[in-house]
């Protein structure tokens, strides 16, 4: 963050133009930008009479002094000071690590910074470009109020599928692990790989699989290789939420198992029009979409890029679960606040780069921990 030029810098400033040192030259000496050094040039200026004629210069006790009044014209100072490492390690969170404002604060509640501001505060503070760096254009989305649609799509469900109507109150609750919400990311108009992308509903766990296509036999193909590398994996997959795409439809072959007879989870689908219904795997497509905009050819993007991906999204913070990251709500024991799963770190020690073939490869990046 930058801050105000002190009473040592500005004497300074006097003595390398003095000095007749280039202006350029003195910004990189004192940490400034030129234009600010030119802007504190014209706040210190003066005339100076030589006797036969007059020369403007700089004067240090001017520029303090014209700067303190100027002080005095403003409203309250701001809460964030001069903590400098304070807003370092916001800029950072938000820059670099790609927290939202309200995550970035929350992180920020560990280390004992002199600063304590709320959200509505530092979204203020972006706003008006206090900090040195960090501006609007590093914040992932601008919350709009969308106007409602005139006319509402009818809702509907296939009629030979389990509806989301019947799903048990206890999965709409989300008091228990193991109920996913399941859903696909396309490539842009040039590429035929997908995401296909799962959500555990209590903890926000979340598994990114990259497929060569979007054929209903290639997702299936996909659970059916997750079932084979994980342990208890009924205990981990109870349920599964999705929607009417064609490529969800083979419901008897999709709830199948491959280990043994009988099924291996539930699956409901949502009513059509009605993505707020799976709400939890939705909002996680936002959030992979700030790393692949919309346009992204996967066919080009890489195992790791992926991979790196979903890390990011099972290490961060969410408000939801009291800014626990999903792999820690995971870990919860049953009983206390947020309920568990079973631990699954095996699954991913095995599952990190394994592949399957089918015309082309199929690369799996689960993220149990």
């Amino acid at each position: 963050m930058g801050h105000y030029m002190t009473k040592e810098e500005r004497i300074i400033l006097q003595t390398l133009l003095d000095e007749k040192k280039p202006v350029s030259y003195i910004a990189q000496k004192l940490g400034f930008s030129r234009q600010t050094i030119y802007n504190e040039i014209k706040r210190g200026e003066y005339l100076h009479n030589y006797g036969y004629y007059d020369k403007r210069r700089y004067s240090a006790q001017r520029g303090q002094a014209a700067h303190d009044y100027n002080q005095t014209a403003k409203g309250r100072p701001l809460k964030i000071g001069s903590d400098h490492a304070f807003a370092a390690y916001i800029e950072h969170k938000i820059i670099v690590d790609r927290f939202s404002p309200a995550a970035a604060l929350a992180a920020a509640k560990r280390y004992p910074f002199q600063t304590s501001i709320c959200v509505n505060t530092l979204y203020s503070y972006i706003d008006k470009k206090v900090f040195y760096t960090l501006g609007n254009k590093h914040l992932w989305e601008k919350w709009k109020k969308r106007p409602k649609a005139e006319t509402q799509q009818r809702r509907v469900v296939h009629p030979k599928l389990p509806s989301i109507e019947i799903r048990p109150a206890h999965i709409n609750r989300r008091e228990e692990y193991g109920h996913w919400e399941m859903d696909l990311i396309v490539s842009g108009q040039k590429g035929r790989s997908v995401l296909l992308t799962l959500t555990e509903r209590l903890s926000r766990q979340e598994i990114i699989i990259k497929l060569p296509d979007r054929r209903a036999e290639t997702i299936r193909r996909a659970i059916d290789r997750m079932e084979r590398k994980t342990p208890d994996f009924r205990q981990k997959f109870r349920s599964i939420t999705t929607d009417n795409g064609s490529e969800f439809m083979e419901y008897n072959l999709l709830r199948k198992s491959c280990r043994r007879k009988g099924d291996r989870f539930d699956i409901y689908y949502c009513h059509s029009y009605s993505a707020w219904e799976k709400g939890s795997v939705e909002n996680h497509n936002r959030m992979i979409r700030r790393f692949f905009p919309k346009g992204t050819n996967f066919d080009e993007v890489s195992a790791t890029d992926i991979k790196r991906v979903q890390d990011w999204m099972n290490n961060y913070p969410r408000r939801s679960l009291n800014w626990q990251t999903p792999n820690q709500a995971a870990r919860v024991p049953r009983g206390q606040a947020l309920g568990a799963g079973p631990s699954v770190t095996q699954f991913s020690q095995s599952c990190a780069a394994d592949q399957i073939r089918s015309n082309s490869t199929l690369c799996y990046f689960l993220s149990f921990r």
